[in-house]
């Protein structure tokens, strides 16, 4: 019998490059997000859902996921950058409608995962998560409460390994914003990133399967970067 994954987010980017991955490896793939990638594979298994709608997330998704029954990982992938600006120029609005998407979505999907059985949770964090930089305010928050919320519920999910995790710089339209579109004078940050090394999103999928194959080498509930390991 295939093993399950569940990816949200699989739509484009990392996770579709996840979807990829798994489909490739013979996994049954259950995907949410916005829209459908166009994938032909009876192994994948798709919900259409925009994830930010908080308040229906146990009403739409709670019966997709319950049905599963049994899943091997989970990959927490959707999510958003918000814009890059100065803190006191950015509105409470905006860091709730970043932290609302990076955080309390998962917050809901992590208490849908609770009632049937998970190996493994990968929740996606940055490095932004620890790394206070000018311009990053909602998206540092938003995945600092990632980390903390993967903590948090490995306390209660002991059956389950939850792990926050980087996976590094990664080619998307998020990257692509911060590559072309931020004045480096203004937010050093954008210039560090443009001289780092980017990963096709292919690459990263790989790396954090890579995660998922060593796993017993972290602890439940710790933030990792796989730049570090």
């Amino acid at each position: 019998m295939s093993k399950n994954i569940l990816i949200t987010g699989c739509s484009s980017g990392l996770g579709l490059a996840l979807t990829n991955l798994y489909l490739e490896k013979g996994f049954k793939v259950y995907g949410i997000s916005r829209t459908k990638p166009q994938i032909e594979n009876k192994n994948f298994i798709f919900k259409n859902f925009d994830l930010s709608n908080i308040n229906e997330i146990k009403i739409k998704l709670q019966s997709f996921i319950e049905n599963i029954k049994t899943i091997e990982t989970v990959y927490l992938n959707a999510g958003m950058l918000g814009e890059i600006k100065a803190s006191t120029k950015t509105q409470v609005s905006e860091l709730n409608k970043v932290y609302e998407l990076n955080v309390y979505a998962n917050k809901e999907l992590l208490d849908i995962l609770a009632t049937i059985k998970v190996s493994n949770i990968i929740a996606i964090s940055s490095g932004a998560s620890i790394n206070g930089s000018k311009g990053w305010a909602s998206y540092s928050l938003s995945k600092a409460g990632v980390n903390m919320l993967i903590n948090l519920y490995s306390k209660e999910l002991q059956e389950t390994k939850l792990l926050a995790v980087a996976p590094g710089v990664i080619e998307t339209p998020m990257t692509d914003y911060i590559r072309f579109d931020i004045d480096d004078e203004e937010f050093p940050s954008a210039k560090r990133l443009k001289e780092s090394h980017i990963q096709k999103p292919e690459e990263a999928a790989k790396r954090l399967d890579d995660v998922i194959s060593n796993i017993n080498n972290f602890e439940s509930g710790s933030f990792i970067d796989v730049r570090n390991i």
